[in-house]
């Protein structure tokens, strides 16, 4: 199957005076502050459909603009480019964000799926009412996905009586354009792995180290197997590229700097340490557990969150990039995201050039470890 390269749909510029400061914040802890930017929305989409992406991410958080909105706007504003629209079991009924997608897929023209999120911050989902611990949250989400799925498909009336839903006469008007890959999830835990055998057409595995990758891959394929599914693969890459290698490796350098310095200055240094992706770094252990008040506390914390963002990148020029993607090409993954900043023209020649090399139809063997293969595998 030929490979889907993804991107990601943004409800507004990252942070950033200017164009450099912008790559290098990306790399930053996104405040919980988010505006909602029709132009951007609408030139980040036409752009991805220009360098030759075939879909978008569009992320959720308790703060952040509707994701469903913002794909509505991306779709409106493109013509082929797909969207992946995150949504979080336990905000809204199944039913009505089946009727939901259905709605958005009918009027982009079979463009719509949805990337089912059981919720990666207790802290996070709690601002939006969910008080269910995570264990709870998974159970719930394996009704959750039985009751969306019947709305996608079930064209006569049906009742459902379980431990979190109780619907009566339940029936959708319409449906999505029928397709294979209408919804995807995430998740390398015991309870994640069992729900997308059994419910999701796309795996979203995590950024794993490549053996560890082929394994849940297997693993995840085969318990799908035993539903008699067999979902496409989906892994999310950090890509910092340059024209050479070395320029890659220089820019590494100058985002790790940069980025704390620039994120740590001023007001925002306090909305950055509220983060929600220090709320989850947080509660996984790898993040202190209140966030700094001094300047120097918050320093470490950013530059902390700084390097595991950078930890797995892929690094180097666009070949080289691509022929690290190869690797994962050859262990299952059919669907790549690309995470990479693109601010100036420049960056999207880099992108343009980097979608160019996926496309080749060459996948290199998968390498043996060794010493100058940097780290992340």
């Amino acid at each position: 199957m030929e490979l889907d390269i993804r991107g990601g749909v943004r409800a507004a510029p990252v942070a950033g005076d200017t164009p450099e400061e912008r790559q290098v914040l990306r790399f930053a802890p996104d405040p919980r502050e988010r505006d909602a930017d029709p132009e951007h929305i609408a030139r980040t989409a036409r752009e991805h459909e220009e360098d030759g992406l075939d879909s978008a991410l569009v992320v959720q958080s308790s703060s952040w603009p509707d994701p469903w909105l913002v794909a509505a706007w991306a779709l409106a504003a493109t013509s082929r480019l797909r969207t992946a629209v995150a949504h979080r079991a336990g905000t809204t009924a199944p039913t009505a964000a089946a009727r939901t997608l259905a709605t958005l897929d009918r009027l982009s023209g079979g463009r719509a799926s949805a990337h089912l999120v059981v919720g990666s911050s207790d802290a996070d989902v709690a601002r939006d009412g969910d008080l269910l611990p995570k264990a709870d949250r998974y159970r719930r989400a394996g009704e959750y996905l039985e009751l969306f799925r019947r709305s996608l498909t079930e064209h006569q009336d049906f009742d459902h009586e379980g431990e979190f839903y109780t619907v009566r006469g339940a029936r959708a008007g319409l449906f999505p354009r029928p397709r294979a890959e209408l919804l995807s999830f995430g998740g390398s835990s015991p309870q994640g792995v069992a729900l997308a055998a059994r419910h999701a057409d796309v795996y979203a595995v995590p950024s794993l180290p490549l053996t560890a990758t082929r394994r849940l891959i297997a693993e995840v394929r085969a318990q799908a197997a035993a539903h008699g599914r067999s979902p496409r693969i989906w892994r999310h890459v950090t890509v910092v590229t340059a024209p050479t290698d070395e320029e890659a490796e220089a820019r590494v350098r100058r985002i790790r700097r940069d980025a704390v310095r620039l994120a740590a200055t001023g007001a925002g240094a306090a909305r950055r340490l509220d983060a929600v992706q220090l709320d989850r770094d947080r509660e996984r252990g790898r993040a202190e557990a209140a966030p700094a008040t001094d300047a120097e506390g918050a320093a470490r914390r950013l530059s902390a969150y700084v390097a595991r963002s950078l930890a797995g990148a892929y690094v180097g020029s666009p070949a080289t990039v691509a022929g690290r993607i190869g690797w994962l090409r050859a262990a299952g993954v059919g669907v790549v995201q690309l995470d990479m900043a693109v601010e100036t023209e420049q960056d999207r020649e880099l992108r343009r050039a980097l979608v160019a090399a996926l496309r080749s139809s060459y996948i290199p063997p998968v390498p043996r470890r060794t010493a100058h293969v940097r780290q992340g595998w």
